[in-house]
Parts: C-alpha cells; sequence; structure tokens
C-alpha cells in the first residue's frame, strides 16, 4: 500500500516522510517504507528501517527513519538528551489560559490512553496561539519531553482538547483523524553532523 507521495528526506542513513492521519507509524507505515526503498535502490533481502519516534494512528506529519544502526543509535541518543527540536500544529477547543506558555503535567500511561497522575512522568511542553476562529485555537507547540499521547492528555487536561479527538473529550468532528499534525524537526545529521531542518509538505487549515 502506497501511504506517502515522495520523500521529505532521503540519503544512506536516514529517511524523512510525510504520514497521514489514519495510518498507524507501525507496522503499516514502516512496512510501506521499507518497501519504497526496496523498489527504489532495487535493494536485495531485508531492508534495515527503523523509527526514531512514532506518531499516533490519527495524527499526520513528519516521521523520521534510521536507515542504518548507527544512525539509529546515534538518533536516539539526540533523543533520549533532547536535542531533536519536533514542532506540532494543532487545533484545540476552549479557551487556553494564556496566549502563550508552557504545560507541565505528570503523566500515566493506561488503557491505551495517557492521564494526569502525581505518579506519572513529568510532561513539558510549549505553545503559543497562531490564529483563533470560532471557539477554537491554532497553536504551535514545541516538545520538550516525549510522552505516551502528550500533546493530547496535556491539551486535555487544560479544557483544550484537540478537535476531532474523541478519546480526550472533543465535542468537535475533524475530516481526518485529530487537527494535529508534526510540521517541522531539527537535528543533528548522525554521520555528518550537519544541522538538518524538515518541513512537513502537508499542514492543518
Amino acid at each position: 500500500m502506497k501511504h506517502f507521495d515522495s520523500a521529505i528526506y532521503c540519503d544512506n542513513h536516514i529517511l524523512a516522510l510525510d504520514k497521514p492521519a489514519g495510518v498507524a507509524t507501525q507496522p503499516d507505515f514502516e512496512e510501506a517504507a521499507k518497501a519504497w526503498i526496496k523498489a527504489k535502490y532495487n535493494k536485495p533481502g531485508a531492508v534495515f528501517l527503523h523509527p526514531i519516534h512514532r506518531l499516533d494512528k490519527p495524527v499526520g506529519g513528519l516521521v523520521l527513519f534510521a536507515r542504518t544502526s548507527k544512525a539509529l543509535s546515534r538518533l536516539q541518543e539526540q533523543m533520549r538528551e533532547r536535542k531533536i527540536e519536533k514542532t506540532y500544529l494543532a487545533w484545540v477547543e476552549g479557551e487556553l489560559p494564556q496566549s502563550e506558555g508552557r504545560l507541565v503535567h505528570f503523566l500515566e500511561h493506561g488503557s491505551f490512553q495517557a492521564y494526569v497522575s502525581a505518579q506519572g512522568k513529568e510532561a513539558i511542553l510549549d505553545y503559543k496561539i497562531v490564529e483563533q476562529k470560532s471557539g477554537l485555537s491554532l497553536v504551535e507547540i514545541q516538545l520538550v519531553t516525549g510522552r505516551y499521547h502528550q500533546i493530547r492528555a496535556q491539551f486535555a487536561a487544560v479544557g483544550c482538547p484537540i478537535v476531532g479527538d474523541e478519546k480526550y473529550g472533543s465535542r468537535r468532528p475533524w475530516s481526518n483523524g485529530i487537527a494535529l499534525h508534526h510540521v517541522r524537526m531539527r537535528f543533528t545529521h548522525p554521520v555528518t553532523k550537519e544541522t538538518i531542518a524538515l518541513e512537513s509538505q502537508k499542514t492543518i487549515s
């Protein structure tokens, strides 16, 4: 199955693609990416390809893959050290406490959902409102940590669920998946050490 139109970035070490909403990062999107590499480069045998991070099934946008074990270990280290910048856009319901700010919660993961708990792991994100209309706010989000369902759970926790996200209390429909998209990434190339800045070819409106 073809889940993407073209690569955002591809070299011998990494691959970046736009994942559409409604497709699971693993195994569906990963397997489609492996098939694409196999066909494009006429590679015999199994294709080495591992995602550095995952997007929830209803979320669209950039997914970064490692094409070698060296790239995988080095990019995973950047993730652990919070050196990979990830920027999202989301339409949220309700009224945020400020036009820009930081959300800090402690989240636990259970029953395919994240929830606020004193025993949870610290979850941090920064946001700013870039547009408002019809009782909704379009927010730009910078992830500081990378917890399970973090963006979805944190905005729901302040009474502003992401549009279309019924699991976290949204009462408004969204045409495809939920109104959350991974739009930009910045990181250090695992081999050349140059700064790589990627941007999704799609967004939310």
